[in-house]
């Protein structure tokens, strides 16, 4: 009888199913593994923590008891705390070391013994601190942590494993059957992303690395294409912005200048007219300004104009607006308005906090005041030029009444101008 050798040779699927499922196989173990590890030790440094916390609140807790040797009480506030948390053993001690007060975790079997092993295995040495009143020690606590947090995690840990490892075995050989495609598959994604890019303006998307060299290089000259344009819009974006800011405020306090403000004005007016709501229109101007220029140069001038910035801007609610609209001249839109006497405590604040000396440059410092007129829509002007002019002219008012003295409401509509401080 003659004998025939086999010649047989591997596939190309099963040569490709072995691989993968080896792959996937150690991937996934090593993976579990170090992440169960890293799991553990961050259990560990958690429960340590915890230990400290929970050594601390009884010592807290029992302070009173241990200074007037209350076993009784003692044993009640160490049960309620230690009965709740992951502890194991719990003692009071006291100033010579005697016990006063203890807490043991029931024994349940085979499974308590299991998580005190554990316990001992994983957790620090039992927690000692010491309790004090009055600067003085005067008993200690001592804490056994239980290993019931870190038993249920490795038995999830293990379990997660042994799923890993079964879904990682179909994957496996699922992916090898699917091998001869993966050249379809980075030239989708190429397509997928331009398209978005094209169509949608999409530049954020990027194409995902191939296994083959040459499409994943493909692939990274595209992305670093699309970071070039990105890059070069997000610029395009900050300069528009910076632009757009530039145009509608102050450069020295950053505050909105005259054009943004009337712009707010206009719809606050408009906002108020279909509401029925009344809006404050405040003019402020400094009164001691020229003067500042002129002995301290105009650097200090700059200070001062800042300085009154944000105090007026530190005065306002959330939704009111301050911008300067020239010079030494600032403005304040209050909307909505509930009361007019609201508008004139708010004048109050913004005087009262020009009490404080503001600090010039070459450490000296000056106190100014302001003058401020108030007008009211629909009281004093139902347009914005209407409303501006009537509360300049309170504050001229103002201005000419006591220079910094007080502010004046812009028509007869309202009461006598309040008086204020200076």
């Amino acid at each position: 009888m003659r004998l025939f050798r086999s010649n047989t040779r591997p596939t190309l699927g099963s040569v490709l199913g072995r691989g993968h499922l080896t792959v996937a196989l150690m991937a996934v173990a090593m993976a579990s593994v170090s992440l169960t590890l890293l799991g553990v030790l961050a259990l560990r440094v958690y429960a340590d923590h915890n230990l400290h916390l929970i050594a601390r609140s009884i010592s807290y807790t029992v302070e009173a008891a241990v200074v007037f040797n209350d076993k009784t009480a003692a044993t009640e506030a160490l049960e309620l705390i230690a009965s709740t948390e992951e502890v194991a053993d719990a003692q009071v001690l006291d100033a010579q070391g005697r016990l006063l007060a203890r807490w043991q975790r029931p024994e349940n079997g085979l499974f308590s013994e299991l998580e005190m092993l554990i316990t001992r295995a994983l957790l620090e040495r039992p927690i000692s601190l010491p309790i004090v009143h009055q600067d003085q020690e005067i008993g200690r606590v001592l804490l056994i942590g239980h290993g019931g947090s870190l038993m249920r995690f490795l038995l999830s840990g293990l379990a997660g494993i042994l799923l890993c490892t079964a879904i990682s075995a179909c994957v496996a050989i699922y992916l090898a059957r699917r091998q001869l495609r993966e050249i379809i598959g980075p030239l989708r994604s190429l397509a997928t992303v331009a398209h978005a890019a094209r169509s949608e303006r999409a530049l954020d998307r990027r194409v995902p690395p191939a296994q083959i060299a040459e499409l994943d290089n493909l692939g990274n000259d595209f992305n670093a294409l699309l970071d070039e344009l990105e890059s070069w819009q997000s610029h395009l974006q900050s300069e528009n912005e910076t632009l757009a800011h530039q145009a509608s405020h102050d450069s020295l306090t950053g505050l909105p200048n005259r054009a943004f403000f009337e712009g707010r004005l206009i719809r606050a007016l408009r906002s108020g007219g279909k509401l029925n709501e009344r809006v404050a229109v405040l003019f402020l101007d400094s009164d001691r300004f020229k003067g500042i220029n002129d002995n301290f140069g105009h650097a200090a001038g700059d200070a001062v104009l800042v300085a009154i910035a944000n105090r007026i801007r530190a005065q306002l609610r959330e939704e009111d607006l301050v911008a300067r609209l020239g010079g030494d001249e600032f403005a304040v839109l209050l909307t909505p308005l509930h009361r007019i006497e609201d508008a004139e405590r708010i004048a109050d604040k913004i005087l009262a906090s020009m009490d404080m000396p503001i600090a010039l440059p070459g450490d000296s410092s000056v106190v100014t005041s302001l003058s401020i007129g108030i007008a009211v829509f629909p009281d004093h002007g139902a347009t914005p030029g209407a409303l501006l002019n009537a509360a300049d002219a309170a504050m001229y008012q103002a201005k000419r009444l006591s220079r910094g003295a007080q502010f004046t409401a812009g028509s007869e509509h309202l009461v006598d101008p309040v008086q204020t401080r200076s």
